[in-house]
């Protein structure tokens, strides 16, 4: 089992820029997948980017260019910078961790309110 607790988010102007961080309750090095989801008002959540546990990264095409996933396996947290933020980028964002089908187990952190206003 894996606890995810998300932190960072808040209120930043358009091309502002905001860090996030979620932190496991345990080793996050083996861990299959983790990512980071963003649900806006009315909208279904979806998937923003995504790290393996070797290293290789996915993003959805919006946050291309703007937003990096990484993480520190050492302090068992996963990041998401973000950059140039726009309007369209408000939402709650969410932290992931999925075991993977050997292990199983898929995990959701509480949630840390992104607003990106003038």
């Amino acid at each position: 089992q894996v606890q995810l607790v998300e932190s960072g988010g808040g209120l930043v102007q358009p091309g502002g820029s905001l860090r996030l961080s979620c932190a496991a309750s345990r080793s996050i090095f083996s861990i299959y997948v983790m990512g980071w989801y963003r649900q806006a008002p009315g909208k279904q959540r979806e998937l923003v980017a995504f790290i393996f546990s070797g290293g290789s990264t996915n993003y959805t095409d919006s946050v291309k260019g703007r937003f990096t996933i990484s993480k520190d396996n050492a302090k068992n947290t996963l990041y998401l910078q973000m950059n140039s933020l726009k309007p369209e980028d408000t939402a709650v964002y969410y932290c992931n961790a999925d075991l993977g089908p050997l292990v199983g187990g898929n995990y959701w952190g509480q949630g840390t309110q992104v607003t990106v206003s003038s």
